[in-house]
């Protein structure tokens, strides 16, 4: 059985990675040593990792799910408004059907948060 798939988010310096999920996402630190911190909020979890050399390959563009966007949303605003993605500073309906909103971090890391409607959408809704 698969529990959980956790993200590994590199770094040049762990601080920036704190800054955003930390200060500005509101995770709690669960482990954090020289260059990895490990942070959580409800069911999501990441490991950051200080890496100049990966950093310098990759920045992730990550997916939460949430059934809560509305007040989650209203609580990144009032935290962190400088993390609202320009694309994605608002909750937008998607084409696909999930209303999402989006951070960017100072590197370049996003983070989308994305809520699916609880009753499925007919694919195509004309008559």
């Amino acid at each position: 059985m698969l529990i959980n798939l956790i993200p590994k988010v590199f770094y040049n310096r762990l601080q920036d990675g704190l800054d955003l999920f930390v200060s500005g996402l509101g995770f709690k630190v669960l482990h954090q040593d020289d260059d990895l911190a490990v942070v959580a909020r409800d069911g999501a979890k990441a490991y950051l990792v200080e890496s100049p050399e990966f950093a310098a390959k990759d920045r992730p563009e990550l997916a939460i799910e949430t059934d809560t966007i509305d007040t989650l949303f209203t609580e990144i605003s009032f935290r962190a408004p400088r993390l609202l993605h320009r694309n994605g500073a608002t909750i937008t309906l998607k084409p696909w059907g999930a209303r999402e909103f989006a951070v960017l971090d100072k590197t370049g890391v996003c983070v989308v948060f994305r809520q699916w409607p609880t009753e499925p959408q007919p694919a195509d809704a004309t008559p």
